[in-house]
């Protein structure tokens, strides 16, 4: 019986299979590259295809190249079986299953790979390959980063065109897509070639040609008559590109209604759809018989085309190279535009558009009138000025050039670009697990202060949703370049397990584990990053030993490890998992790999130096205060209140005792969207009531907050029996702890023991913490030892009093002048909250501007970077 998806024997098998490709693709890394093999794929695998194919019948035709062997990756050979047969008595070409042993057989050793859009996750360009991606068309639509939630989205696209040694531009705007919307600018280290468009060459034929295109039609099983001219409607696909949406029976209908409109003894109206849409309208009987098969390649239909129709589909700027007629049919332009956009404005669109069928049908019933309202006559300039910005270099011999460029090593004569760089200095910054921690939240700040005219700055993370780590991944700074890490090592089972290893492995392990399988971690930077070189490299993290042996593995520039924290007492803390402590000393034992050993304060920066001295040398270690958010932190804690403006919002208790009604909620929360982009207002408003009940105004009771993970090191138990001496003396205090973790029992067991269910409330986690922060009385912090907590900082610019114990490094961790600090101690605790009672830990200003500057000219001097 099959293992149900989803079931624990579906997830074994799946992580079996998933192993099994990584060893299929590990062995024919071993092999040697064949100098005489190219590799083709065309859309993943979707056919013989664009300009691949175009490249393909170049190199095959050229009496110079038939040294070559050809391979194409198809997702199907049965489908495509017609392709395939075409080749069957050519030796030289063969054809392989996309997935398939072959298939990573041929794209770990042939020389040449070609592609127009992505190769999978696992492929990393080897030494001595050479990458040619040829892109699939000019943009209109919004590429990249240029739209909303691009970062993410495209981060195999992004991997792929940094691996490659060659793009093809046939524009400018095509090469600003890969520098600026797909940000390669300071990275991409191989050469741009603006020499046209290869798949355009089929649209340069003569009428033999055409009717060569008209007769596989009909044998195909399309109704085209001779006398009939094509209207070939070819609208763009929607959604993701791999799962695009699938509406036939809208496009069903909307076909029939405009070939019920139009003289259909004058036009025959045919289908080409996308590829990855094309597999749902093949098998509708009312579409099939106008459908272009998807063999048929797009230029040959466009050459055989008297008029284009689509919406947003680059295919029009193709067309435009034979001076015949376009017509845009965009019903959802509105949605359209407010979701992706485009870079040509709709005034400068080389024909007219039409938001429904009647004002489609009529322009079709005005085409080759030669009045003023024919398409070509009403829009002659605008055709003209898009031709010239797009297709100005398309003359049908683009192959051949390209064959020139990039299998022939001419460069002469040539439009060939390099050296790619705007002159700031490029920082690659692994940002750790993206939890809801305050590493996390480090991070993030971090990125919100680094100044953007000065650095370009990568982020890299193991790519996983799971939990809110998608959360914390769109509130990534949009200045930041992201480059996930998707997929595993590229090696065999046996290699990869001691670089992943934690149990059993001690320091001098680790580093053999690195210097052993150097190589093959050099080849996994290669996978991630492509050729990308950085000047310095960051592991923020400071927890994860097999990003620090990726990183050691870098192709350039420095390399910095954090440490947030006392590590020698993070090791020694036995309330700590097993595996927390091994990633520790794994950690500590790939420091002597650094260039520098970073803490998060000078305080502890002194303390690992002296703990550590044995995993670093003492000059190694330096410091870099955390950055804070303050904007953010302001926004999300005074959202709560009744008001418009920032600057207008009083403190969050302006009219003390009353309570804040959900209508008073209103009008913020709408102005804290507009700030933040929150798209549901009603659950946005709940979720702050519910933060705000946690602590409702009641008049003469002072609440005492603290938030962190409810683990060993926080030592909240000794918080609450503190706080039991305090509340015994002055019932009017509360204490609220925000956080979860695994002690959530024993903590809550000790808070009914001592009867203080009714005062102190285990909040759990809470998505916006600023909110009670900013509704309490005084921040306490119970920790035995830190490196710099968040929360202390947040406290100062919320303008909240702070109490802490005296850990290690809180000299650096809590500025001079702030809070007050006592001894690690149920009755130093008591003894700060009574000081607080008594008006001995006042509210100070604290200057939140200054001290981020500060502290951002720190990271970049502990780094090297100033």
């Amino acid at each position: 019986m099959a293992a149900r998806k989803g079931s624990r024997l579906g997830k074994l098998a799946n992580r079996a299979k998933l192993a099994f490709k990584y060893q299929q693709v590990a062995r024919a890394r071993r092999s040697s590259i064949d100098a005489n093999t190219v590799l083709y794929e065309s859309f993943s695998g979707n056919g013989m295809l664009c300009n691949p194919e175009a490249v393909f019948r170049a190199l095959l035709a050229a009496p110079d190249m038939g040294h070559l062997k050809h391979i194409w990756a198809l997702s199907d050979l049965d489908t495509y079986a017609a392709t395939v047969a075409a080749f069957a008595d050519n030796p030289r070409v063969r054809f392989v299953k996309v997935d398939s042993p072959g298939y990573y057989s041929a794209l770990s050793t042939a020389k040449y790979l070609v592609n127009n859009a992505t190769f999978p996750p696992q492929f990393g360009k080897r030494d001595g390959q050479v990458y040619l991606n040829t892109w699939h068309g000019t943009p209109l639509k919004a590429m990249g980063y240029d739209i909303p939630g691009g970062a993410l989205d495209t981060r195999n696209v992004v991997r792929n065109l940094l691996s490659a040694d060659y793009l093809l531009a046939p524009n400018e705007q095509t090469a600003d897509m890969y520098l600026r919307a797909y940000r390669l600018t300071n990275l991409y280290r191989g050469r741009i070639i603006a020499e046209g468009t290869p798949r355009i060459d089929r649209q340069f034929v003569d009428p033999s040609a055409t009717a060569s295109t008209r007769e596989r039609l009909r044998s195909a099983g399309v109704v085209i008559d001779d006398e009939q001219q094509i209207l070939l409607y070819a609208p763009t696909w929607k959604g993701d590109f791999y799962a695009p949406t699938n509406d036939v029976r809208q496009l069903r209908a909307r076909v029939a209604e405009i070939r019920a409109r139009i003289d259909t003894s004058r036009y025959q109206l045919l289908l080409k759809l996308h590829q990855q849409v094309h597999k749902y309208a093949v098998i509708d009987d009312d579409l099939r018989e106008l459908l272009v098969p998807n063999e048929i390649p797009t230029n040959e239909m466009l050459a055989a085309s008297d008029a284009v129709i689509t919406d947003y589909s680059s295919l029009f700027i193709d067309f435009l190279t034979t001076g015949r007629p376009v017509l845009f049919f965009t019903p959802d332009l509105a949605d359209y535009e407010d979701a992706r956009g485009w870079y040509l404005p709709i005034s400068e669109w080389p024909g007219p558009v039409s938001e429904d069928i009647d004002g489609l049908t009529k322009h079709i019933g005005q085409l080759n009138t030669g009045g003023a309202d024919d398409p070509a006559v009403a829009y002659k300039d605008a055709y003209a000025a898009a031709r010239e910005r797009y297709t100005a270099g398309e003359d049908g011999r683009a192959s051949e050039r390209i064959v020139d460029v990039v299998f022939r090593g001419r460069t002469e004569g040539y439009d060939v670009r390099e050296g790619f760089t705007d002159g700031r200095t490029s920082v690659l910054i692994h940002l750790g697990g993206m939890l809801n921690n305050g590493i996390t939240s480090s991070a993030l700040c971090l990125l919100d202060n680094i100044d953007y005219s000065r650095y370009d700055v990568t982020a890299t993370f193991g790519w996983n949703t799971v939990g809110d780590r998608g959360w914390q991944m769109s509130h990534i700074n949009p200045n930041v370049r992201l480059l996930p890490r998707m997929g595993g090592i590229n090696g065999s089972k046996l290699a990869v397990y001691p670089l992943l290893a934690l149990k059993g492995m001690s320091a001098g392990r680790h580093r053999r584990s690195l210097q052993r399988h150097r190589r093959l971690l050099h080849d996994e930077f290669v996978r991630c990053f492509g050729a990308s070189q950085f000047d310095h490299v960051v592991d923020f993290s400071g927890y994860a030993p097999f990003w620090v042996k990726i990183l050691a593995a870098r192709t350039s520039g420095t390399l910095s490890i954090w440490l947030h924290n006392d590590m020698q007492a993070e090791m020694d803390n036995s309330g700590r998992t097993g595996n927390l402590r091994n990633s520790v000393r794994g950690v500590l034992a790939l420091c002597r790999e650094a260039d520098h050993v970073v803490s998060v304060s000078a305080a502890l920066a002194d303390v690992n130096r002296k703990k550590l001295a044995a995993y670093a040398p003492a000059e190694k270690f330096s410091y870099a205060r955390n950055t804070i958010n303050h904007e953010r932190i302001r926004h999300l804690a005074l959202g709560i209140t009744a008001g418009g403006d920032e600057d207008e919002i009083e403190a969050p208790h302006a009219a003390p005792g009353a309570p804040l009604e959900l209508a008073d909620l209103r009008g913020s929360i709408e102005t804290l969207m507009a700030h933040h982009g929150v798209s549901n207002v009603r659950d946005e408003v709940e979720r702050r009531a519910t933060i705000q009940e946690l602590v409702p105004p009641a008049r003469g009771v002072r609440t005492f907050v603290t938030a962190g993970r409810l683990s060993p090191e926080k030592n909240h138990e000794r918080l609450i029996r503190a706080f039991d001496r305090v509340h015994q003396e002055d019932t009017a205090t509360r204490l609220v702890i925000l956080g979860a973790g695994p002690l959530r029992q024993r903590l809550d067991d000790v808070v009914e023991r001592l009867g203080l269910t009714g005062a102190v409330t285990l909040a759990g986690f809470q998505p916006n913490p600023y909110a009670v922060l900013a509704n309490s009385d005084c921040f306490v912090l119970s920790s035995d030892y830190e490196g710099q907590p968040m929360v202390l900082l947040e406290a100062l610019v919320l303008g909240v009093p702070v109490v802490t114990t005296s850990f290690g490094s809180v000299g650096g961790a809590l500025p001079d002048g702030y809070g007050l600090v006592t001894k690690r101690s149920i009755d130093g605790l008591a003894e700060g909250m009574r000081a607080f009672l008594h008006g001995k830990v006042p509210a100070k200003p604290f200057d939140y501007v200054a001290y981020n500057r500060e502290a951002t000219e720190e990271f970049y001097r502990a780094i090297g970077a100033a």
